[in-house]
């Protein structure tokens, strides 16, 4: 793991976006761990994962993107975020769009606000997590309409690597469907990993107990 992507487990759990104990998912499933990204609910807690966005397009990306692309609504704030914090931070100025869910007939019409994607732009789409991959289709789809587009990729926050349809996950599926990278800034596995260890002689916020029940359930549940 990078160090950033360490720094951002602890903020995970710092704001209690990341949870162990028993959670019963909307799935059905019960989890020994939970991700809630609605944590991030002040200007502080929103700037500070701004910028591990910026640094995970940074990494995965470089400066081979043009637009970043939140989808509505959840991934409206947090491409506002990442694209402040790429230029507060990087000095990489780069558009923001949006859609709308329903499109509007008057003032500025249309599905997409913002900057409006033109030919030649390369865009990647920045949301909370993968669950079905529906609202990332809806995105990709919206993009392709216009010519000359492309979608470098999808950046979110946490990859639970949880199995849907023979036993691949919602982002191996929609990667293979789509030939579209999807990237997060740390998958569940590397989070248990980092909060596994102990660290500066104080013990690890995962003890042994929680780690088996974690590895159970994603025996269970993991995509292949």
């Amino acid at each position: 793991m990078k160090e950033y992507q360490k720094a951002f487990v602890d903020f995970l759990v710092e704001v209690k976006a990341l949870k162990f104990g028993d959670f019963t998912l909307k799935s059905g499933r019960q989890s020994p761990y939970f991700v809630n990204m609605g944590a991030f609910d002040d200007g502080v807690s929103l700037l500070r994962l701004g910028g591990f966005y910026a640094d995970l397009l940074a990494d995965r990306f470089g400066g081979r993107f043009d637009v970043l692309f939140g989808p509505a609504y959840k991934g409206i704030p947090l491409a506002t975020a990442a694209a402040a914090a790429l230029a507060a931070n990087r000095k990489i100025n780069v558009k923001v769009a949006f859609n709308r869910k329903e499109e509007k007939a008057h003032g500025e019409k249309g599905l997409i606000f913002g900057h409006v994607p033109i030919a030649g732009d390369r865009v990647v789409i920045v949301d909370d997590v993968f669950t079905t991959g529906e609202t990332k289709d809806e995105a990709v789809d919206l993009l392709f309409a216009v010519p000359g587009v492309s979608c470098a990729g999808v950046v979110i926050a946490v990859d639970r690597q949880e199995a849907l349809e023979g036993g691949r996950s919602a982002v191996q599926i929609f990667e293979e469907r789509r030939g579209i990278p999807v990237r997060a800034v740390v998958n569940i596995t590397e989070a248990v990993e980092h909060l596994s260890s102990p660290r500066g002689g104080a013990k690890a916020l995962i003890d042994g107990d929680m780690a088996g029940r974690i590895a159970e359930y994603q025996a269970k549940f993991g995509a292949r």
